[in-house]
Parts: structure tokens; sequence; C-alpha cells
């Protein structure tokens, strides 16, 4: 009976404390005499701070290629990354006997490409700004076991294959080597096309037409290595790193990653045909971000006091401690129906300008120390030791933090009671970080038996748009509002 009048309870005192009105007699209302329940309220202050992030976990479903000019720090903010190439298993093509063969008596490809799709609406800066990109081959494949953060430098670390195939070329995040007929089509899609036509050789010194041949003949030569993606990485094609070499304005989006190369074959009849090889950079292949950030700009944001802030790629996360032994104190014996903290949102103080950096929609509040394994481990929010919130009226809101302080106080005082040394030896046990961070939703049926669906959240990562934000808080601290209950002793 006690569990169902808590449900109750707790609905109806959030509700009262939203109108403000008077809880002395909340206990008396809703339960009976035997039960009575004291419901009584506490209003704590948190005090936060700007935390530098040096670097995040970067293996994440999010690419964005390109340098800007951050308004806020007048400082430069640059994106690449590396990407294999998944192979879908029980890939085939032709009989060799009817490929077209070229001079070299290697499998003739007239041509092979990458392709990089750009979604618009989640670009910025000027999509008319040229920037300069260069490609540079892989000697050997990412460590899968390996954890790779943004500041990972492949080129530092001997990643990169010296004699290996290298390009370089102007873009345009707007693609203008096509007509604005073509481009006015339904379903056309903005690309970055890099051309792989120049000779290529392999690391055994074979020569071959271009990258695609290479590839394609492989397939012939070397059946084994198409047995699936692990061994296309680590016999054929270990990946790719993009980088920015030059240009300052734009940063795109990509959607999509395509290796493509197009060839020809002789049917029954003898008629060469067109098709077409695809490859594509997908979950199931190792995709990597490296981001470069100005640190002594960002420094001068977390030297600010007056507020905090929330900042990416890579940039500024906000720490708060919660006053979680004040929350407690006293109410040792009492049930947590309510403990809920809103962080308003401060207006930039930087001029209005066409490209000002929007605020990050999602946050995750994640347990300090526990920053950096949550992402590494792919784990998502559960309500107990995390949470997200979403930007609405220009705040972000966190309502049901019970658990979590539950969870700090019982490990601090179970620690405290083996080993009095246990909080100066956990520094953060009380200390939260907010993170802006990606979802990705999937769709699952409501029932086995409805054709109602409903998204779920499957993967959370790392969000490495070019997002910022000012937070209330710094020398100003944040409220947190508690609803304690408590059910009376029945008396002998």
């Amino acid at each position: 009976m006690k569990l169902r009048l808590f449900t109750a309870i707790a609905f109806t005192a959030m509700a009262v404390i939203s109108c403000n009105e008077e809880t002395a007699s909340i206990g008396k209302s809703l339960t009976d005499e035997d039960d009575k329940l004291q419901v009584t309220t506490g209003v704590y202050e948190a005090f936060s701070r700007s935390l530098l992030a040096d670097s995040v976990y970067g293996q994440n479903f999010e690419c964005y290629f390109g340098q800007i000019k951050d308004p806020e720090t007048e400082t430069y903010v640059k994106s690449e990354f590396m990407t294999q190439f998944n192979l879908l298993e029980g890939t085939t093509f032709p009989s060799k006997e009817l490929m077209l063969l070229g001079e070299d008596g290697n499998i003739l490809v007239d041509s092979c490409e990458i392709r990089l799709f750009i979604d618009k609406t989640k670009c910025y800066g000027d999509s008319l700004t040229p920037l300069k990109m260069s490609i540079k081959e892989l000697d050997k494949p990412m460590d899968e076991n390996a954890k790779y953060y943004s500041n990972y430098d492949p080129e530092e670390k001997g990643l990169i294959r010296k004699d290996g195939m290298k390009k370089s070329m102007m873009f345009t995040v707007s693609n203008r080597t096509f007509s604005d007929s073509i481009r006015k089509l339904t379903g056309y899609q903005d690309f970055i096309r890099v051309r792989l036509n120049d000779p290529y050789t392999a690391k055994d010194g074979k020569k071959y037409s271009n990258f695609g041949s290479y590839i394609l003949q492989n397939y012939y030569d070397h059946p084994e290595y198409f047995k699936n993606s692990y061994t296309f990485v680590h016999t054929l094609c270990p990946g790719l790193y993009f980088q920015i070499t030059e240009g300052i304005g734009s940063m795109a989006y990509i959607e999509d990653i395509r290796l493509t190369a197009f060839y020809r074959y002789k049917k029954s009849d003898d008629k060469l045909t067109n098709a077409v090889m695809n490859f594509s950079a997908t979950s199931e292949v190792l995709s990597t971000a490296k981001v470069t950030n100005d640190k002594e700009g960002l420094k001068r944001l977390v030297e600010d006091n007056t507020c905090t802030y929330l900042k990416t790629p890579a940039g500024i996360f906000t720490e708060i401690e919660l006053p979680v032994e004040k929350i407690m104190e006293g109410h040792f014996n009492d049930s947590l129906l309510s403990v809920s903290m809103t962080v308003q949102r401060q207006n930039s103080l930087i001029p209005m300008n066409l490209y000002l950096i929007p605020a990050p929609n999602t946050i995750l509040m994640i347990q300090k120390d526990s920053l950096n394994s949550f992402f590494e481990k792919e784990s998502t929010y559960d309500y107990r030791d995390s949470f997200v919130a979403n930007l609405s009226k220009n705040s972000y809101s966190f309502r049901n933090m019970g658990n979590m302080v539950t969870l700090m106080y019982t490990h601090m005082f179970v620690g405290s009671l083996l080993d009095p040394e246990w909080i100066k030896k956990h520094p953060n046990w009380n200390k939260v970080v907010l993170v802006p961070v990606t979802t990705i939703s999937t769709a699952t049926a409501t029932t086995t038996s409805s054709k109602n669906t409903t998204a779920t959240v499957s993967y959370i990562c790392n969000n490495f748009g070019l997002t910022s934000t000012q937070l209330t808080g710094g020398n100003t601290p944040i409220k947190i509002s508690v609803i304690y209950a408590r059910f009376n002793e029945k008396k002998q």
C-alpha cells in the first residue's frame, strides 16, 4: 500500500511545488490516519565552474570536416577524421573472364572516386568558401581495441603510409560543378568528389592504373581478402585520413562516405555493360574524429567566473558540485520524492553575426569520474547516475535526480566508515559534468501485435558539431529543489 501511496504522492507533490502552494497538509490529505505522511521541502545551492575538455572520445557516428573562426574566442577550430570502409559479406563480382582488362593484364577500372555526402542542414559557415583538403592512405589499420580521442594525430603516431596514396584538392560545401538544373532535381544531395584516377603503387611494388583497379584486381588474385570487413581492412585497404590544409570559414557535416569504382564487363552476348563497385564508411568499421582547438582561447573563457560554458567540439564542459551532504542532513530515513535542478542559459555578449554558433540541443549529466568510461563503453543514460536534458525555454532541466543523490551519499557514507580518508581519496564523489551530446535513436515496436513504433535512444556520443552557450553559474549558485517524504510510525 505504501509503495502505491509514494507513487501518487510524488506526482502530486511535484505539481504542488510547481504551483508554489502550501505543503503542510499534503500528508494528511493523501493518506489515512494510520499512514500519515510528512512531506517537507528544501532548496539548496550548487556551485559550478567551466571545465576545459582538452579531448573527448573520438569514435562516433558524427563526422564534421572543415575549419572556422569561432566568433566567441576569435580562434580557429578544425575538424578532420580517419575512416575505414565496410565490405558487405557475400560481395561478388563477375568472373574474371568477363571483365574488361587493360594493357597490363589487370582489371580495367574506368574511374575511381570518393564521395563525401553532405547534410546541408547541419553545416556551418559559408558554403561557397573554398577549402583545401589532403587525403592520405593509412599504413596499417586502426587498432580495434584502442580508445581514440579527439587529439589523436595519425601522422605523429606513424599511422600514415609514407609512399602511399596522397591526394590534394580544393572544394566547397556547395558543389558548383553541377548545373543549377541538376542541383534542383528531387533527391539531389551535395557531395564532395575526390577523384582517385592517378596510377597507384601497392606496398609490394605492383602498379595499377588507379586505386579502384588495385582493389578489384585483388578480388581475383586474393579472394581471401574479401571474406569480410576485417580481412578487407587488414590486408587491402587500412583506411584513409582526411585533413584540412588551407582555408577558413566552413564546416561540413559528412552524412555518408563512399568509395566507388566504375568498371565494365561482358554479358553473355559479348556486349559490354557498365557496373559500379561501392564501399561505405559505416558504423561496422572504425571512424574517428580529430579536433584542433586553440586552448589558450578556451582557457580565457574557462577563467570567466561570471558564468560557465558549454562548447563543442572538444571545448568546454560545466562541472557542478552537488550539495549532497546538505540535502541528506537530517533526512537519512526520508524518501527523496523529487530532486530537481534547472540550469539557465545566458545571452552571449558578443555581437550578433551571420554565423553565430547555436546552443547545444541535448546535454548529458554524468558523474565526473565516469565521464570517459561512459562514452568508451557506449553506455546510455539510465536516470540513476546519468541523465539527459533538452534545451527548452532557454534552460536545461533535470527533474529526477533523487537516485543519483542517494547513490552518491551511500557511497560516501559506506566508504567513510571503511576508510576515514575516503573523501580525500575521492574528491569528485559529489561532482557531475554537463556535456553536449548527440543521441542516435532507433524505432521499436510498441507491442508485438501493434504497428505503432516509438523512438528509443540506442547510442550517445560526444557532440562534434559547433555549439556554444553560456550558463548561469560560476559566482552565481544554482538552485536545487528537494521534496522529502516520511511515513509516521504507527502507534502501538
